[in-house]
């Protein structure tokens, strides 16, 4: 009989925000958050109600602003930049380190945050913190070259970003930004982060970190986040659907962008016999539930070696676990060790729950299909937003899941028997961020690996967006405008020589670094 769970001592939702109440009470307000413009924190906008992706409870939700004071707000960020771009490179270095001194210093409130409003486990929301701080740090150390001849944007920066990883992309890129010398500009995501977000620009604006952070629908908004003129560049991470409206917009005004959209990363198996190393990292492919645009839903598997790769993968999945992040025996005890939590949202459960049930009626078969009994849960909580592990052979091509990232732990299977037929399917969505062939033979991915149309593609292992000097982009639809990490990144949001072309898929032309 499985123990009953409880809460981890100190963990609550009401724990959380009284420390983010005493640690940036300017931010703050008893029951809601603030929007940060005009160097100020604002008690404006239409506070939205909210639940955890956790178990249901209630949470702080966005402070909805209009286009008219979003337009404001882009105003005054304008200000800032022109101030900004003008002041020594030590200066603001020395305001974005002090920024990650603070970050630092709150490091396991940040976490505990994103741990409730957007569902990750302790292990994975530690990271995210931990990469925005580390990425960072690595910029501050080592941006003096990167940025020799060049010069900060004519306005600030746009970012509007999904809200899976609020804290290593979004926060990343709002700081290295700004030591880039502009000022930076954030939309909170709707769907969960915006007290982690508030407690991270806090932090920053008080070290004099020209940051605007402001919550609102984005249709509503993009007049102001995207299309006005002082507007610098536009810095996006998202679906599809909006990154193409963005992209419209950008390009008839010819605004700097950067637009990170999804794309359907594929893992290939051919000639392959190391399936040791490959039920090894089967599980870790699972971290926060394929919630990250750089997971891999689909195996596009060689059908002689089908049953080899049941033999390695089904033992691995089997392994996953699942459940309340902050859930243990006894009051003390350490976190739980999980694979993953929720997805972000009730809604989106559903929306997963539903094509894989569509799928199988139009003959996709079941493969794996785990169960609420091995999750763990606390006593009576609301589970309406866990979706179990569920591993599909050969979705329709009707379904949504035989061309579309799920965004959930949802695996879909494709036989092939031809180098043709693999290919094809690993090309599937036109254009990803990333791929993988496991193959034995070297030559072999040598040569099938530059027909993959994806930034990174790895042999055997998998690849992921990067740190440091790791640069990332994507083909196809998956990406328009620059490509970022290690210099890439400060030349995206800087100046250079007349003329220069940035490395990136631009509607003119693509230059890859």
């Amino acid at each position: 009989m499985a123990p009953t769970l409880t809460l981890k001592t100190g963990t609550s939702w009401p724990d959380a925000w009284r420390r983010s109440l005493a640690v940036a009470p300017e931010a703050f307000r008893d029951d809601r958050v603030l929007n940060l413009w005009n160097g100020a924190w604002q008690e404006d906008g239409r506070a939205l109600p909210a639940v955890s992706p956790v178990d249901g409870s209630p949470i702080a939700g966005p402070p909805r602003l209009d286009a008219t004071t979003a337009h404001r707000a882009v105003c005054a960020a304008l200000d800032q930049h022109r101030s900004w771009r003008h002041l020594p490179l030590e200066e603001r270095r020395a305001r974005v380190a002090a920024t990650l001194d603070a970050l630092t210093e709150h490091r396991g409130l940040l976490a505990l945050l994103l741990v409730w409003e957007i569902g990750k486990p302790w292990r994975l929301a530690q990271a995210d913190v931990d990469r925005a701080i580390d990425g960072v740090r690595w910029y501050v150390d080592g941006v003096e070259p990167m940025l020799a001849g060049r010069s900060p944007l004519d306005g600030p920066v746009s970012n509007i970003a999904s809200w899976n990883y609020p804290m290593s992309v979004l926060v990343h890129a709002l700081l290295v930004q700004a030591l880039a010398g502009n000022a930076v500009i954030a939309k909170t995501p709707t769907d969960g982060g915006v007290a982690c977000l508030t407690l991270a620009c806090a932090l920053a604006a008080r070290e004099g970190v020209p940051v605007t952070l402001v919550s609102g629908s984005g249709g509503e908004l993009s007049q102001a986040l995207v299309r006005a003129p002082e507007i610098g560049c536009v810095s996006f991470v998202g679906g599809r659907d909006t990154g193409a409206a963005v992209a419209t917009a950008v390009a008839d005004l010819g605004k700097r962008h950067v637009l990170e959209q999804e794309g359907l990363n594929t893992w290939g198996i051919w000639n392959y016999s190391d399936w040791d190393t490959l039920t090894a990292v089967i599980p870790k492919l699972f971290d926060y539930g394929k919630q990250r645009c750089t997971a891999y839903p689909r195996f596009v598997v060689q059908r002689h070696l089908f049953d080899a790769f049941l033999a390695a993968y089904l033992p691995a999945v089997r392994t996953l676990r699942v459940g309340h992040p902050l859930a243990v025996e006894q009051p003390d005890d350490p976190y739980p060790q999980l694979d993953f939590g929720p997805v972000i949202n009730a809604a989106k459960a559903k929306e997963l729950q539903d094509q894989v049930a569509e799928a199988i009626d139009r003959g996709a078969v079941p493969l794996h299909r785990a169960t609420p009994d091995d999750a763990r849960f606390l006593p009576g909580q609301d589970t309406s937003a866990y979706v179990q592990p569920v591993t599909l052979l050969n979705p329709p091509s009707s379904s949504p899941l035989h061309h579309a990232e799920p965004f959930g732990p949802v695996d879909t299977i494709v036989l092939v028997d031809t180098e043709a037929e693999l290919l094809a399917a690993m090309n599937a969505s036109n254009g990803a961020l990333v791929a993988t062939l496991s193959t034995d033979d070297r030559a072999t991915y040598d040569r099938l690996a530059p027909q993959i149309r994806a930034f990174k593609v790895g042999h055997g292992a998998p690849r992921s967006r990067g740190d440091r000097d790791e640069l990332f982009g994507g083909l196809g639809a998956s990406w328009r405008g620059a490509f970022v990490g290690g210099d890439l990144l400060v030349r995206a949001v800087t100046r250079g020589p007349q003329g220069e072309r940035l490395p990136g898929n631009f509607p003119e032309y693509q230059l890859l670094p």
